[in-house]
């Protein structure tokens, strides 16, 4: 599952608030002391059959299960299965053609029933239950990670939201399939399955595996058969219901379908085309061809996470439906597809065994944006990837929690920057150490040995430890069973008479832990570099090396792959070396911020107008974005470039970079080509421009704001459209701001508007429209409540009410002042309630 949490981690919202765990939130702290192990494996599940049907009034399921198990190897004479706020209507043995009634206990959370006999172990049996799923009524805590558990989702059922589609869609993960199908609901469990669903037959449907039948019931509604011949984990289980368009693909012979909302099927293929290449590139560098019969994905509306890779029917968010203008700036749902893919191997076919285990899933999802990215964009674009993820683990503040954790206060902290970010990260350092070529073998050889089955992290090991013939505890010690990360500084001593460099390479971390790395060091005279492979063990190491003239650069971590932070005291001679003979990603990225910190330095301002034209897009806007363009000979120098950027570059995103840094120059010259670029295709260029023709012309850019709102607009753009019409306090703006913020999904640009948009409710006189904005404030400050964020809105909410009251205290109304801030007061104090 590619995380809500995760997404929202990655775009910096709240890293602090996030960095606080829930086991440091809760008051109760005896979960330091209860060890979670593997779920016990009593009964194992064999075989799930369901035939439901929806009560779209009531929110609910009719179901009935036919559920195959086997003692696991003991005998039994007794069976518990999760089946959570359900109405149990029948508990039977099925006998032949018939059935016979068991005896049974239910709590509304755990089913348990006598058996009509003792089962040996292996000997199978059937079990057929009665129930009705009530999802809406089932109490169940959410996460940070997934906002609620309910495990089956009505959107829009009775069709009374105007702009919203009827669906229904399943959330498993972590065990939520027991609110609508009677289960052992643990990651450790595998089962083939059988669904059969009833729905109207305007819609589609779509489920884990393949399509077995259709059947129109002459009554407006249709039967649709899914059957699941491979075996899988329980949280795995999917229903779809809605009004899709079906865009067909194929893989190998393999349908891959992509269920969208109508509008968005000429684009289909352009947000989710890349799968089928994505599907034989993992499959070539694993060794494992994709092992299902199909693969579908389908955008849910109201999805509670990022995306989730449900066997062969992967659910995705709906930020994941793009249109054509935004696809231009770069499809950025593309590495959640590749994540939700890998995940078909890497969670799907092999398990984690338990939750404690979760890297074996999410770790290698996370690096496989790295992977995908690097082989159809490029080493830089993997890099960059990589870096990325690597700073969300960074400011995640997660240095105490080892990847692999037997102690956790609930199942869903495990769904965090460690299991994610980090363990891809420790996936991408065990790469290099090992090399390409053992790595992926060593990977298809876990693959192979554990497919269909649970693991845990010591399996993985051993797969490498057989391929490359050595002992990896060191590694998984450290990395999979420990916490944190090294902090390095280096420092060089250069020796003229003995013709010798020492790097001293010093550990800082807090604590007494001391991380063993190994590590390349590179020296380099002009373009030739000579490569010294070197092992980290010791709080400070210094290694000497021999030279004949003194060297351009040492290049401590060749590679860049090393999840650590670090201070390298190199000169601003050696960075701008590093940047044009290193070359790797990381290499140019370090050159650019040391350079960005002495632009007074003309050697450095040189490297910064250099990088203005680097070679991979992400560092041309990260090198605009360090400029210092209050230093007039920086502006001087840059200018043309910048301008040459903003009208020419082959990226929009870079075009937009450029813009926003001639915005700063406050020079009436480029009205021109700000009033141009308002009018891109891209919405990146689009935004970006109207932002800075605002600060030349207001009056100008409002007029344009008020115009592009009457068109559909996103992304970049409606948040410049939006912002400006708050900065104009037209009150009669209202109606568009509020639209634009409530259909945003949950995003930097909405959690950027969200202090404006407080900040005009605070001059909206309408009692009626304060009360509707306050609402939609509310309901995103809702969404964030699992990661900490209800006191921060709740500030926000409360400075409206001092403005008011200090607005108000000239105003003949104090009624109209004292109803409006009365239900601000009213929502902070519930928001209060739902804080942790």
């Amino acid at each position: 599952m590619k995380k809500l949490s995760l997404l929202i981690l990655a775009l910096g919202i709240l890293p602090a608030v996030w960095a606080q765990p829930h086991e440091e939130a809760a008051r109760d702290t005896t979960w330091k002391e209860l060890y979670r192990e593997s779920a016990p494996r009593i009964n194992d599940l064999v075989h799930t059959k369901l035939d439901v049907k929806f009560d779209y009034s009531k929110s609910q399921m009719n179901g009935k299960a036919w559920i195959t198990l086997a003692p696991h190897f003991y005998p039994t004479d007794s069976l518990t299965l999760d089946a959570k706020g359900m109405d149990i209507h029948k508990v039977a043995i099925v006998k032949g053609a018939s059935s016979q009634p068991l005896k049974f206990d239910y709590d509304q959370w755990k089913l348990d029933i006598k058996l009509n006999k003792t089962y040996k172990g292996g000997e199978k049996y059937t079990i057929y239950i009665e129930y009705t799923a009530k999802p809406d009524e089932v109490k169940v805590q959410g996460s940070a990670a997934i906002t609620d558990a309910k495990g089956l989702y009505f959107i829009n059922p009775r069709g009374e939201e105007k702009d919203k589609p009827t669906q229904i869609w399943t959330q498993g993960e972590t065990e939520a399939t027991s609110v609508w199908c009677p289960t052992i609901d643990k990651p450790n469990q595998k089962t083939t399955n059988e669904i059969s669903m009833t729905v109207p037959a305007k819609y589609v449907t779509l489920s884990n595996g393949k399509l077995a039948g259709q059947k129109n019931n002459g009554d407006g509604t249709r039967t649709d058969t899914w059957k699941m011949d491979l075996p899988h984990a329980p949280y795995l289980f999917f229903m779809g219901v809605g009004e899709y368009a079906i865009v067909k693909d194929t893989y190998k012979g393999k349908e891959v379908n992509y269920y969208v909302e109508k509008e968005y099927a000429p684009v289909a293929r352009k947000i989710f085309g890349n799968t089928p290449e994505m599907m034989g590139f993992f499959s070539k560098v694993l060794g494992v061809e994709y092992p299902w019969v199909k693969y579908s994905q389908i955008v849910g509306r109201d999805y509670v996470s990022g995306a989730m890779e449900n066997t062969t029917a992967t659910l995705h968010q709906e930020s994941a439906q793009q249109d054509a203008r935004e696809l231009l700036d770069g499809n950025a749902w593309e590495s959640t597809i590749a994540h939700e893919l890998f995940h078909q191997w890497f969670g799907d076919l092999v398990t984690c065994e338990s939750w404690s285990n979760l890297s074996l899933n999410e770790s290698f999802a996370n690096y496989s944006e790295t992977l995908w990215d690097e082989f159809k964009y490029g080493k830089d674009a993997g890099d960059a990837q990589n870096y990325g993820d690597m700073q969300g683990y960074i400011g995640s503040q997660s240095e105490k929690k080892n990847l692999v954790r037997f102690y956790y206060n609930d199942k869903e902290a495990m769904f965090d920057a460690v299991s994610y970010n980090k363990g891809g990260r420790i996936l991408h350092m065990l790469r290099s150490y090992v090399g390409d070529s053992a790595f992926f073998k060593s990977l298809n050889l876990y693959l192979t040995n554990n497919k269909f089955k649970p693991a845990e992290a010591h399996q993985l090991r051993l797969a490498f430890e057989e391929v490359t013939g050595r002992d990896l505890n060191w590694f998984w010690n450290q990395w999979y069973f420990g916490a944190g990360h090294p902090k390095l500084t280096i420092d060089y001593i250069y020796d003229d008479n003995a013709k010798t460099v020492q790097v001293i390479v010093k550990q800082t971390q807090a604590g007494d832990k001391t991380f063993t790395l190994p590590i390349a060091i590179d020296v380099y005279n002009g373009a030739k570099k000579v490569r010294h492979d070197v092992w980290v063990k010791n709080k400070v190491d210094t290694f000497t090396f021999s030279y004949n003239s003194r060297p351009d650069l040492v290049n401590v971590d060749g590679n860049k792959t090393l999840l650590a932070e670090k201070k390298d005291n190199k000169t601003l001679e050696n960075y701008i070396h590093q940047y044009k003979y290193a070359g790797g990603y990381l290499d140019r990225r370090e050159a650019i911020d040391f350079a960005s910190r002495n632009q007074d330095n003309p050697k450095a301002l040189e490297l910064m107008v250099l990088a203005l034209k680097d070679k991979f897009h992400g560092l041309r806007s990260y090198a605009i974005s360090k400029l210092d363009l209050k230093n007039e000979t920086v502006r001087k120098q840059a200018e043309p470039v910048l301008t040459e950027i903003a009208q020419r570059d082959t990226k929009t995103t870079v075009r937009g970079s450029a813009l926003t840094a001639l915005a700063q120059y406050h020079d009436g010259a480029y009205k021109s080509l700000f009033t141009k670029s308002v009018n891109d295709s891209s919405y990146s260029v689009a935004g970006t421009a109207l932002d800075a023709l605002f600060k030349l012309d207001s009056a100008a850019a409002v007029a344009e704001a008020k115009r592009l709102a009457k068109y559909q607009a996103k992304n970049r753009l409606m948040e410049s459209i939006t912002n400006i019409l708050v900065k104009s306090g037209d009150e009669a703006s209202f109606d568009i701001i509020a639209k634009a913020f409530k259909d945003m999904p949950i995003s930097q640009a909405k959690f950027n508007l969200l202090q404006p948009f407080c900040d005009f409710l605070t001059i909206v006189k309408d009692t009626k429209k304060v009360k509707e904005g306050v609402d939609l404030v509310v309901d995103f400050r809702d969404e964030l409540a699992p990661y900490g964020a209800v006191p921060y809105v709740n500030g926000m909410l409360k400075n409206v009410i001092n403005k008011k009251n200090a607005a108000f205290t000239a105003e003949a109304d104090k009624a109209r002042a004292k109803e409006q801030t009365d239900y601000i007061n009213e929502k902070i104090e519930g928001g209060d309630k739902k804080g942790f």
